[in-house]
């Protein structure tokens, strides 16, 4: 898993991430490894919660939180993915006047989370059906807060369900929300903003706000793995 990772064009999704708060990780997983996660969701033992949007107003579908130890390839995907993103999450800070910068590891990151009592894990698997969506969110879990996730589609559009893309959104001072709707095939995964991100403007840098979500699935069945990087109270 490392080395697959350390062989994306991480320069090209730096740009794209500087650019639109979100990037493409094509073919992160394999086919059989997209189903494998995916069948995971039928057998309790390997999640520590179930949530039901609509009892909470999140929307339609439903999610379920990992428990440690979390399972192949999701646990060996949060150390590979971090320090790649912990390059662009610094560069932002510093851009943005935030004081706070990310150690070089995932696991020194993981001790910082804990010392403050965010101790649960917070990777998810998402099992969307026909008619349901995901409302426009960030994952905010606590104090310390890692600015960038990835979603990893386990599903293949236009076979197992159509609808369903991801969507972001950004709000810029004074100005309209701007929509960005990420197309991705089976094993691709999304590189995004959780909270804010930078942007150059004429009177300096500023921050934007970013939201995420999942349009209306139209038909079928879709799953998809959430790989957040800080841990929750």
């Amino acid at each position: 898993m490392a080395s697959r990772v350390a062989a994306l064009d991480w320069n090209q999704v730096g740009t794209d991430l500087d650019a639109q708060g979100c990037a493409v990780l094509p073919g992160l997983l394999s086919p059989d490894e997209c189903r494998g996660l995916a069948t995971l969701y039928e057998h309790d033992t390997h999640f520590r919660s179930r949530i039901v949007m609509g009892r909470h107003g999140f929307g339609r579908g439903e999610y379920k939180y990992f428990a440690y130890p979390l399972p192949e390839p999701i646990a060996a995907l949060r150390p590979a993915l971090y320090p790649p993103l912990r390059e662009v999450a610094n560069r932002w800070n510093e851009a943005m006047g935030i004081e706070i910068r990310y150690p070089d590891d995932h696991d020194a990151f993981l001790k910082r989370c804990h010392a403050a009592g965010q101790t649960r894990p917070t990777p998810l698997l998402l099992q969307y059906e026909a008619g349901d969506y995901n409302c426009l969110h960030q994952d905010l879990y606590g104090e310390h807060v890692f600015p960038l996730q990835v979603a990893i589609l386990l599903s293949e559009p236009g076979e197992d369900f159509s609808g369903g893309e991801f969507v972001l959104t950004e709000q810029r001072p004074r100005m309209q929300s701007r929509a960005e709707v990420v197309p991705l095939r089976q094993g691709d995964a999304v590189a995004f903003a959780v909270h804010h991100r930078p942007v150059q403007g004429t009177r300096g840098v500023y921050r934007v706000n970013l939201r995420h979500g999942v349009s209306r699935l139209r038909s079928g069945r879709r799953h998809t793995v959430g790989v957040i990087f800080h841990d929750a109270k």
